[in-house]
Order: C-alpha cells, then sequence, then structure tokens
C-alpha cells in the first residue's frame, strides 16, 4: 500500500513537472506568435538584419563609397558645398537606413551615430540639410506602425528605400576593416552596434 502511495505520488509529481514545463513552452511560444513583428514582406524586401535602438526597430538598407561624379550619386550629395572637390585621400560614404516604431506610441527614431574603424578612430555624421536633401535622414516621430523614410517620401521611392546619413571618410579605413556603425535610442542607453559592407 505504502509503495503504490509512493508510486502514486511520484507519477503525480512527475505529471505536474511535465504539465508545468508545457504550459510554460504554451506561453512562450504563444507570447512569441503575438509579438507585434516586421512582416515577411518587409523581412523579405532587404537583404540585411534588423536591430533595435530604444524604442525602434531598425534595418541598414546599404552601406558603400559615394562617387560625387556619378550621377546616380550626386543626388546624395546634394546641398554640400564643393563635394566634387573632396581630397583624393577621402572619399564621401553613405549609410541607407529604415526604421519602423513597432510599439504602441509614438517614439522618435535616432539622429545619434558614429563610425569606427578597426584602428579605432572615430567618425561623425556629416550634418545634411533636410529641405534641400530630400534623402538626408533626420530624428523623427513616429506613430504605432510609422516607418522612415515615410512611404511617400524621395528616398523611400528610391532604389536604396533608406535614409542617408552620409561621412566623410579618409581611404585609409580600406585598410581598417571592419567599419561599425553605433546607433544611440534614447540618452544613457547603450548603442547597438552594426558591421557595414565596404
Amino acid at each position: 500500500m505504502s509503495l503504490r502511495r509512493t508510486f502514486t505520488n511520484s507519477g503525480i509529481l512527475v505529471l505536474v513537472a511535465v504539465l508545468a514545463t508545457l504550459a510554460l513552452s504554451g506561453c512562450a511560444i504563444d507570447g512569441r506568435n503575438n509579438l507585434k513583428i516586421i512582416s515577411q514582406t518587409e523581412l523579405a524586401s532587404g537583404a540585411e538584419p534588423y536591430f533595435f535602438a530604444g524604442n525602434m526597430t531598425y534595418q541598414i538598407q546599404e552601406s558603400r563609397q559615394l562617387n560625387p561624379f556619378d550621377t546616380g550619386d550626386v543626388q546624395y550629395l546634394a546641398g554640400l558645398k564643393n563635394a566634387q572637390s573632396i581630397p583624393g585621400n577621402m572619399m564621401w560614404f553613405g549609410v541607407f537606413l529604415w526604421a519602423k516604431n513597432q510599439s504602441k506610441h509614438i517614439a522618435m527614431t535616432t539622429d545619434h551615430f558614429t563610425m569606427t574603424d578597426s584602428s579605432g578612430a572615430t567618425y561623425y555624421p556629416v550634418k545634411l540639410n533636410p529641405q534641400v536633401n530630400s534623402y538626408a535622414w533626420t530624428a523623427q516621430a513616429l506613430s504605432p506602425d510609422g516607418i522612415e523614410p515615410n512611404a511617400d517620401s524621395t528616398a523611400s521611392y528610391a532604389p536604396i528605400g533608406g535614409g542617408l546619413i552620409l561621412f566623410e571618410l579618409p581611404t585609409s579605413v580600406y585598410s581598417n576593416r571592419p567599419l561599425t556603425l553605433d546607433v544611440y535610442g534614447a540618452p544613457g542607453q547603450k548603442a547597438s552596434t552594426i558591421s557595414l559592407d565596404l
């Protein structure tokens, strides 16, 4: 009798443990499925992974050197004085960024970025005038599900589909790869660091 009771109690304990595990697993799966995620269509349209800074989801659409003499790239340098007179040991480098507010409240995109090469040198964006350069990235307040660049903007319609963060870099960065971009969200928060193509 006591053996049967012991077995029964042990069996109950095992059953409770199994049910608890299943319940926790179910909650985790259910919670994951109920997260407000970017759609598969949006995911399929970009080659780079998403990352987070503050309350915003970001994606690097493209990062590359810009040629001030190329007809396709000249538009990205609009508003810069003497853009074509950049010294031979320097270059223009564009990071094209996209963002989506997946929170349930209005949130600001960031305009705080730095870039670092493997030697430890840090670079800061060149200020662009969004009134002159329609591709320029600017901090914006986005409603829930809002995106930057705005769907009706020039930057959104462009083939790259991202807002431009422009850097003036020494050509020596080609010897100091990889480049990393630090994206700062809310003040006091740790930056998100992303490795860039060069």
